[in-house]
C-alpha cells in the first residue's frame, strides 16, 4: 500500500473535530525552543495530528477519553430522553378510575334486598366470565366486577380495592349481601377471588349459597365455607354503604331478616325456582318466605317463628294464603311459585283473613317412616358392607337415582352406590367435594327427608 499524500489546506476556523482543537490552542502559544525557525516542522506536526484524528474517527475511543458535550448546546445530558416504566396500579376498565385512597371513596347506598336482586340478574343472564369484556350495565365480566355491580359501586373494582367499600366482620357476623374476600399479593391477577354471601343453607353453616362470577359464567350455588379451594384464605367483609329502615319507609313495614339471624332489608329477592321450598328444603328462602307470610297473617301458624329448614307450617300458611287469592287444586298446594312469591314480595294480594285456622295439618308421620340416624362416614368407603348401604341404595332407587344398579342395591359399598349418591348431590345443585359419591349428614337427611 502506497503511503498516503496530503494537500497541506487550513481547516475552517470553527472545526470542532480534536485535531483542529489541539492546533488552534497550539497557534495560541508561542513556538517552543525545538521549532523555533523550522516553520516545515510545525506543519508536520500538523498533518500528522490531523491525519491521526482522521485514520482514529472509526475507532472506539480510549477507556480515559474526556466526555463528549451534548449534542444540542444548552440541553443538560439529565433532560434527553429516558426508558419509562409504569408502577404497579389496579385493574380498571376502559373509562375507569384506579381506586382512590381509602378516606376519599364514596359508598353509594344500598340494601341487602337489592344486592342481592342485581346479583341475581347476572345469574338469570349467565353472563359469562371474562377479565377483559364488559357487561351492557357498564362493569367488567369478572368476579370482582360482579361485585362491584351488585354493590352498586360507581366503577370497576378489583380484589385488591374492595376492602376501602367495606368493613371486616366474622363468619357469625355473615348475612346475604357480605362478601368473602381472598386477595394474594403475590398473583394478583390469577391467584384472587371474591364471592357474594347469599346466607346459609343450614344451621350447621358449612355450607352456604355462593352468588360468584367465574367460567364459564354467573351462577348460585351451594358452596362449602369459605370456599373450595384456599379456605382459609378468604376474609369476610361487609359493604359500608347498606342503609337500616329502607324496607319500613319503602313499603311501610319492619325489615325482613333472613337466614340465621340475619336483616334483609327491603324488597325480596327475585323467585329462586321450585326447588328451595318443599320436603327437605334447608336454606335462607325458606326463612324468608315464611316472614313474608308472617306480615300477611300467617304468625299463628308457626310455634317458633319461620326458620331456613321447609316444615308443616310453611306449607299451610303458604297454603292459606294461596287460598286467600281465591285460588285452588293446583295453585293451592302449599308450595310458592312465581306468582305466589310475587305477591308476597310486593305486597300485592289480599292478607291471610284474621283467625283464619287454615287447612288441617295433616296426620304426623309414623316414627318408622322418619329419617333414620347417620351411621357415620365410615360405613360408606370402598370395601365396606352392611345394612346401612342397603338402606341407602334402597332410598336412591326410591328417589329415582336406581339407574346405575344393574341387579339392586345391596349391602357391599360399590362404585353403583357411589354414582347414585354423586348423581343425587348434584341435583341439589352441590359440586365439587360436596358432590364426590360419599353420603355425608346433609346429603342423608335430604335423601331421607
Amino acid at each position: 500500500m502506497e503511503t498516503p499524500v496530503f494537500e497541506e489546506v487550513d481547516p475552517a476556523s470553527d472545526c470542532d473535530c480534536p485535531g483542529c482543537v489541539h492546533q488552534r490552542r497550539l497557534s495560541a502559544r508561542p513556538p517552543s525552543a525545538g521549532f523555533a525557525g523550522r516553520p516545515a516542522a510545525r506543519r508536520a506536526v500538523v498533518v500528522a495530528t490531523a491525519a491521526s484524528a482522521a485514520l482514529g474517527a472509526g475507532h472506539v475511543a480510549p477507556a480515559l477519553a474526556a466526555p463528549h458535550a451534548p449534542g444540542r448546546p444548552g440541553v443538560p445530558v439529565e433532560d434527553e430522553p429516558q426508558t419509562p416504566q409504569g408502577h404497579k396500579a389496579p385493574l380498571h376498565g376502559p373509562g375507569g378510575k384506579p381506586a382512590l385512597p381509602a378516606d376519599t371513596v364514596k359508598t353509594p347506598a344500598t340494601t341487602r334486598a337489592e344486592i342481592i336482586r342485581r346479583a341475581q340478574t347476572w345469574v338469570t343472564a349467565q353472563v359469562p366470565y371474562s377479565m377483559s369484556a364488559f357487561w351492557p350495565d357498564g362493569y367488567r365480566q369478572d368476579c370482582s366486577g360482579y361485585v362491584s355491580m351488585a354493590w352498586g359501586l360507581p366503577g370497576n373494582e378489583w380484589t385488591g380495592s374492595l376492602h376501602q367499600f367495606a368493613t371486616r366482620i366474622t363468619k357469625a357476623e355473615l348475612q346475604p349481601g357480605d362478601i368473602l374476600l381472598f386477595h394474594n399479593p403475590d398473583n394478583p391477577e390469577n391467584g384472587s377471588h371474591v364471592i357474594l354471601f347469599g346466607g346459609w343453607t343450614d344451621s350447621t353453616r358449612t355450607y352456604y349459597v355462593a352468588y360468584e362470577q367465574t367460567r364459564p359464567h354467573a351462577r348460585r350455588l351451594a358452596t362449602p365455607y369459605a370456599y373450595w379451594s384456599n379456605s382459609d384464605r378468604y376474609v369476610p367483609y361487609r359493604y359500608k354503604g347498606l342503609t337500616s329502615g329502607t324496607a319500613a319507609q319503602e313499603t311501610g313495614k319492619a325489615p325482613v331478616s333472613v337466614g340465621a339471624g340475619a336483616q334483609y332489608q327491603g324488597s325480596a329477592p327475585a323467585y329462586p325456582g321450585h326447588g328451595y321450598f318443599g320436603p327437605g328444603a334447608n336454606n335462607p328462602f325458606v326463612t324468608l318466605l315464611g316472614q313474608l307470610l308472617v306480615e300477611r297473617g300467617a304468625d299463628h301458624f308457626y310455634a317458633s317463628g319461620p326458620g331456613p329448614r321447609w316444615s308443616e307450617a310453611d306449607r299451610r300458611a303458604t297454603q292459606a294464603f294461596q287460598l286467600a287469592q281465591g285460588w285452588s287444586g293446583a295453585n293451592a298446594d302449599g308450595v310458592p311459585g312465581p306468582s305466589t312469591w310475587r305477591l308476597l314480595a310486593t305486597g300485592a294480594g289480599r292478607d291471610i283473613p284474621i283467625g283464619s285456622p287454615g287447612p288441617p295439618a295433616p296426620p304426623t308421620a309414623p316414627a318408622a317412616a322418619r329419617a333414620p340416624a347417620y351411621p357415620g362416614r365410615g360405613v360408606f368407603r370402598p370395601g365396606a358392607a352392611g345394612a346401612h348401604v342397603t338402606q341407602l341404595g334402597r332410598q336412591l332407587v326410591k328417589k329415582g337415582f336406581g339407574r346405575f344398579y344393574a341387579k339392586g342395591p345391596g349391602p357391599r359399598w360399590g362404585e353403583a352406590d357411589r354414582r347414585a349418591v354423586e348423581a343425587f348431590q348434584r341435583a341439589q345443585g352441590w359440586r365439587g367435594g360436596a358432590a364426590d359419591g360419599y353420603p355425608g349428614p346433609e346429603t342423608w337427611r335430604r335423601l331421607f327427608s
